[in-house]
């Protein structure tokens, strides 16, 4: 008796019964603009010039080492992304998979804490990219007073407002457009990356401060303490977030159950991989130290192709650099719309949020008032926030790793517990489904607690305090507290969904096909 005869295929039913369409786009997206749409949420270039100098201050060398470690959970956690997929193709990713694993509050919070994170990186995306608008036209121009116009804040905010009223406008009109977009930017910032990595690679031994390679760079043992360890895993964590932006995007995509997570394990690929080149290559040419051209220089550390633009590239090539970041911060702000709005429409179609965000426009087929109102409040939020405090502003982005870590650690265990019942079918299903997951939600667990009790000390962030305690400590718990309060609000107003009755706590059950 064959193998196949002794243990019949099995079928899945029951785990998506209550799934409800929404109205979007379908086959909209293949594989190919998929896997782009996860690159591009990320932003490689933009996270390469804003954390290699983080990341080179904090575990020195070993860089490229702590890159693979922050790659590890953030791996694992997608094979959990790409079997809830597979099980239930729904838009809500993280907060529908959390609520049918374990019940509605817990799915409310996951939910949030995707909101608030993406609410949170599209103000920071939107700052970065009119600041490098306004810096790669004084460039262009020659002009120093045009690049000093990002310092005038009033221009400042006026050219984010309409950075993001564009990105606004472009996820509104539908996967179609947004594929289309991102194709043009994300290749430029590829292309870019690529010669900066062979330039550097020729001038290493050229610059000051360049370094042999070695082998010990991808030994994360190698470096010096814990806490230094810790920092830069955190670093490195943050810039892997976003590819599950295609995930988001699975009821718009041709073959939504098996394309949307073979997409992100692709763009997690291309994004390890372009990281490792980078971070080898610029050690290569100017090493980790912390004075001159070196990665750690405190004064360039927050924009490391600023400073390595013009040594590294020349001055004609150098522009191109400039403008792979504002390609790279302004592509990301417009993919970024596409996960925080479809979760919204998720959480409105299944009753967790007012119905009015689950309408769909008409000739465009995505959320257009989901996308409308995220546009709006990533515009606020960024507004107040400068006006107020570039402080705040600043200690809300380090809050960001928090959310992070918290939704994606969710659905890993969410994943665990879903598919409980299939563990024992098969080595496969034991270690997709159960192992792997559950050891990436634990590491990022581990994250989340260490990153919490780091935030106490007021020096972690701006440095400033609220009665002692580190204002992004504050920030980050606040922000998780007032998810509770919109969901005990959510719960006069829905009732039925917080009984369980619209999207219910289920496991697949597995049914012998004859």
């Amino acid at each position: 008796m064959t193998q196949t005869e002794m243990r019949p295929p099995l079928s899945r039913t029951g785990a998506a019964d209550d799934v409800r369409g929404k109205g979007l786009g379908g086959n909209s997206v293949g594989l190919l603009g998929s896997a782009v749409i996860g690159v591009s949420t990320v932003a490689p270039v933009y996270c390469l010039t804003s954390t290699l100098g983080s990341t080179a201050g904090e575990v020195g060398l070993q860089m490229p080492a702590v890159f693979l470690a922050g790659f590890l959970p953030m791996l694992l956690v997608a094979f959990a992304y790409r079997e809830l997929n597979k099980a239930v193709p729904d838009c809500g990713t993280s907060f529908t998979w959390t609520v049918k694993a374990f019940g509605p509050k817990v799915g409310w919070m996951c939910g949030w804490g995707l909101v608030v994170a993406t609410v949170i990186v599209l103000s920071n995306l939107a700052g970065v990219a009119t600041s490098y608008f306004w810096l790669l036209a004084g460039e262009l121009t020659g002009s120093d007073p045009v690049a000093a116009l990002d310092d005038n804040k009033a221009v400042h905010i006026l050219t984010c407002l309409a950075l993001i009223a564009a990105a606004t406008a472009i996820s509104y009109r539908g996967m179609t457009t947004t594929k289309g977009v991102q194709y043009a930017l994300v290749g430029l910032q590829m292309v870019v990356l690529a010669v900066f990595v062979a330039l550097a690679v020729s001038k290493a031994g050229d610059l000051t401060g360049g370094v042999d390679f070695s082998w010990s760079w991808l030994n994360p043992f190698e470096v010096k303490s814990f806490a230094g360890f810790t920092a830069g895993l955190s670093l490195s964590i943050f810039m892997y977030w976003g590819w599950d932006a295609c995930l988001t995007a699975n009821e718009e995509t041709v073959g939504s159950e098996k394309t949307p997570g073979r997409a992100a394990l692709v763009a997690m690929v291309v994004l390890v991989g372009s990281y490792l080149v980078t971070g080898v290559a610029a050690q290569m040419a100017v090493g980790s130290g912390d004075t001159g051209l070196g990665l750690a220089n405190p004064e360039t550390s927050d924009n490391v192709f600023a400073a390595l633009a013009g040594p590294v590239m020349g001055e004609a090539l150098g522009v191109l650099l400039f403008l792979a970041v504002l390609a790279s911060a302004a592509a990301s702000l417009q993919t970024t719309f596409i996960p925080v709005a479809r979760t919204v429409l998720a959480m409105s179609t299944y009753e967790a949020l007012p119905p009015s965000y689950a309408r769909v426009h008409e000739r465009f087929r995505t959320p257009g008032r989901a996308t409308v109102v995220a546009g709006i409040a990533t515009g606020v939020f960024y507004t107040v926030m400068t006006l107020v405090s570039e402080h705040v502003l600043v200690d809300t982005i380090y809050a960001l790793g928090l959310m992070i870590c918290f939704y994606y650690a969710l659905t890993a265990f969410a994943c665990a517990w879903f598919f409980r019942r299939e563990l024992t079918r098969s080595v496969r299903d034991a270690l997709f489904k159960g192992a792997f997951p559950v050891t990436g939600g634990l590491l990022l667990a581990a994250v989340f607690g260490k990153t919490l009790f780091d935030m106490w000390d007021p020096a972690y962030g701006s440095g400033s305090a609220v009665f002692g305690v580190g204002s992004v400590f504050v920030i980050g718990i606040g922000l998780l507290l007032l998810g509770v309060v919109l969901m005990l609000v959510m719960r006069r107003r829905s009732p039925a969904f917080f009984r369980g009755e619209v999207l219910t706590v289920s496991t697949p059950a597995l049914v012998v096909e004859d």
